[in-house]
Order: structure tokens, then C-alpha cells, then sequence
């Protein structure tokens, strides 16, 4: 009786409110920044404060043309040797200390970290001759121009869904058809225009195997980039070579200067002392950024990258934007070859990319396929190229093969080391089958 009549208690009949539960929220450590971060700042230790060396360091900052004259910059190389390895542990450490409540270590501190990182090596390394700064800039701009183009050939290509690995074979082929179409016309501009249908072609290879036949995409990539550089070496020592005065000698672009842009110190001279090409590249990078994310075409193109199924679902022909767009992304790729025929070597060469599209990709993963981080990641790598010639002309301490492995360890800790947590597009590298 009493067990009825506790049943039946307002306290029991009364049904109770469901509780409202706090969603769980994952929290999510990246320690991969502090740590790349943690381990520069204790090669710094090493290199500036335990093997630091005595002397002046002088910089450089302006150019015969400039509006104004900077004076030269000594800075003592014991005291920078302390300063600089302070400022990087402490920067560490801070990275650390986000990283530890989940929270990430914003870019800006990344580049503030890379550039005291530089003045210090540069500092450190410099002999008695002064370090010319701007022409150092103004070579890390140059070379970045092939791997701007190619990463932009990248990331369009990617984000419609499929993975572009033959950036090295179209900025090969570009390099290759622009100097032969150069040379024996006399006309850069169809050097130019011959490229970009070389880099278009090597794409039509790539999206007809992947998109058509499933192929995997990876593999298709790196059958293209070997058949390419087989078949231009080929080529250049049975073609060129015999005929270099008719073949292989091809008109450069001059460098126009953009009145009184021209002049601004550092600047005037890094960008707006260029070649057509350069001018051409600020452009591309700026419609691509433009088209790719507020244009109907853009939204057609990352939707067959994202969700194939649901693009096919209003409409899109998946397969038929894809191919367009991967063939659109190889033009702009081979456009970039040109770059080192017609606005810098002057004439082709066996595997004259020497890897410059796998620097590319790579610049493509750095930047989270976005063409504005891509080409920042390009003249980073860029930059290291160029400092490594830098360093190893002046008679740098470093050993020379180190500095030959300076561009490529940067890709590397950039890639492996500071990207962080990204995401590809969902559907990149996935062949789409109509149901």
C-alpha cells in the first residue's frame, strides 16, 4: 500500500523536464606550430648566440633610381646575435602557450617569426661586402612567378575536384614550346600564347584520363611530368641544340617601369620594375581570387569539387566542368613556363623547372588552396631560393650543400610543420560516376 501511494505522489506523477545537455565540443591541440617554431628558435640559439661572430653587418636598401636614397644600415653582429634568439624563444613559447588552450597561432606572428628569423641568418652570415635588401626582394619576386602561375593552375584545378601533379610537366612544356615558337617566329607575345596552349594540352591528357577513364589522378600526374621532361630533353638535344641560333634563342621581355611607382624604394623596384609577365601574374592572381569566390562560375566550379553529387543535382555537368576547368588551370601553368624562357634564363634547357611545380603544389597545400595564400606561400619559397644564391655568393659560413637544400627544407617544415590543420576540397582526387 504504501508503495502505491508513493507511486502516485505528485512528486512521481509529475513527469520530470528533460535536461538540456551542453553540446560537447571537441577541443583540439595542434602542437605542430610550436613545435617547427621551438626548433628554429634553438637552431638560432646555435647559429647567432653560441657560434655567433664578431663584425659589422651593413644593408642595403636603395637602388640608383630610387626618389629617395636610404642610407646604409650597420647593425652589430654579437648584439643582433642575442636580440634575435630572445625574441624567438619568446615568440615560441607564446605559440606554445595557445597552442596548450586550442587556439591558433595567427599567421601574422608565423611571418614575424620568419622575418627576425632572416635578418638574423642574413646578419649572421653576411661578409664585408653590404647585403643588398633590395635586390635580394626583387630576386624572390622573379622567381616566384612560375610557381604563382602554377599554383594558381593548381588551385583552380584542385578545387574543381581533381589533383593537379603535372604542374611540373606544364610548366615544362610551356618553357619548351615558348622558346621554339619565340625563337622562330621573333615574336615573344605567340611564345607566349604557344605556351599556354602547351600547358592547356598536357592538361587535356590529365583530365581525359582522370575524369573520363577514373585513372587515378596521382598517378596520371606523375606519368605526365616524366613523359614531358623525357620528351622535351629529347627534343632539345635533337632539335635545339643543332639550331640554337634559330631555335633556341628567343626575344625577352624588357622591363617597363611604372612611373613614379617606379621610384618608392623597395617597392618601386621589387614590383614595379618588371616585365609584362609580372604585371600579367598581379592580374591573374587577383581574377582568380575574384571569379573562383564571387562569380557564378566560381560557385559552379568549387561545388563540383565539394559536392559533385549535389552540383549534379541543380543542373551542373560535373564532368564537363571539370575537364573545361583542369584544361583553363594547365594554360594558366603553362603561361608560367614561359616566365623562365622569355623573361629569364632566355633560352630552354633540359629540365630547366628543376622541380619548380612540386614547389607549386606544395605552395597550393601551404596556402589552403586560396589563391592569395598560395601565392604568398610562392614568394616564400621563392625567397628561400633566391637566399640561397644570396648566401652563397657572398661566402656565407654555411656549407654550400646545405644551401642547396635550403629551398626545399622550407617547403618541407612549411608544408609538414606550419600548415596546421587543413582541408582539402571533399571531392578532390575522386573520379565522379554518374548514378
Amino acid at each position: 500500500m504504501s508503495t502505491a501511494t508513493s507511486d502516485l505522489s505528485p512528486s512521481a506523477s509529475t513527469p520530470k523536464k528533460p535536461s538540456v545537455l551542453a553540446p560537447a565540443v571537441a577541443v583540439v591541440r595542434s602542437w605542430k606550430v610550436p613545435i617547427a617554431l621551438g626548433a628554429f628558435a634553438v637552431i638560432a640559439i646555435l647559429l647567432f648566440l653560441i657560434f655567433g661572430r664578431d663584425g659589422v653587418s651593413r644593408f642595403e636598401f636603395s637602388t640608383a633610381g630610387d626618389f629617395v636614397k636610404i642610407p646604409l644600415v650597420s647593425v652589430d653582429r654579437r648584439i643582433v646575435g642575442v636580440i634575435v634568439p630572445i625574441l624567438l624563444v619568446l615568440i615560441a613559447a607564446w605559440a606554445a602557450w595557445r597552442a596548450s588552450r586550442a587556439k591558433k597561432v595567427p599567421v601574422w606572428v608565423i611571418a614575424a617569426f620568419a622575418v627576425i628569423f632572416m635578418f638574423g641568418l642574413l646578419t649572421w652570415s653576411a661578409t664585408s661586402l653590404p647585403v643588398t635588401a633590395t635586390s635580394l626582394l626583387v630576386g624572390a619576386v622573379s622567381l616566384s612567378v612560375p610557381l604563382i602561375f602554377g599554383a594558381l593552375g593548381g588551385v583552380i584545378s584542385e578545387r574543381v575536384g581533381v589533383v593537379n601533379v603535372a604542374i611540373e610537366g606544364q610548366l615544362l612544356a610551356g618553357a619548351f614550346v615558348s622558346a621554339l615558337v619565340a625563337s622562330a617566329t621573333h615574336v615573344a607575345v605567340l611564345g607566349l600564347l604557344a605556351a599556354m596552349v602547351a600547358g592547356a594540352l598536357v592538361s587535356v591528357v590529365l583530365a581525359a584520363f582522370s575524369i573520363k577513364y577514373w585513372v587515378d589522378q596521382v598517378i596520371v600526374g606523375v606519368v605526365l611530368n616524366v613523359l614531358v621532361a623525357g620528351l622535351t630533353s629529347f627534343l632539345y638535344s635533337t632539335l635545339l641544340s643543332p639550331n640554337i641560333a634559330t631555335l633556341n634563342t628567343p626575344p625577352r621581355f624588357e622591363r617597363v617601369n611604372i612611373p613614379l611607382l617606379a621610384d618608392i624604394p623597395i617597392i618601386g623596384p621589387m614590383l614595379f620594375r618588371q616585365t609584362i609577365i609580372v604585371y600579367l601574374m598581379y592580374i591573374a592572381v587577383f581574377l582568380v581570387w575574384y571569379c573562383l569566390f564571387h562569380t557564378r562560375w566560381g560557385l559552379r566550379l568549387r561545388s563540383s569539387g565539394e559536392h559533385p553529387q549535389a552540383a549534379d543535382t541543380v543542373g551542373i555537368n560535373v564532368n564537363r566542368t571539370r575537364f573545361w576547368n583542369v584544361t583553363l588551370a594547365g594554360a594558366i601553368a603553362g603561361f608560367g613556363g614561359a616566365y623562365f624562357t622569355l623573361g629569364s634564363v632566355g633560352g630552354f634547357t633540359k629540365e630547366l623547372t628543376a622541380g619548380a611545380g612540386y614547389i607549386a603544389l606544395a605552395a597550393v597545400i601551404f596556402g589552403r588552396w586560396d589563391p592569395i595564400r598560395a601565392t604568398m606561400a610562392a614568394l616564400l619559397f621563392g625567397f628561400a631560393t633566391k637566399l640561397q644564391s644570396v648566401l652563397g655568393t657572398a661566402g656565407s659560413p654555411i656549407p654550400s650543400e646545405f644551401l642547396l637544400m635550403l629551398p626545399y627544407v622550407i617547403t618541407i617544415v612549411a608544408v609538414a610543420g606550419l600548415v596546421g590543420q587543413v582541408r582539402a576540397p571533399a571531392a578532390s582526387g575522386k573520379a565522379y560516376v554518374k548514378q
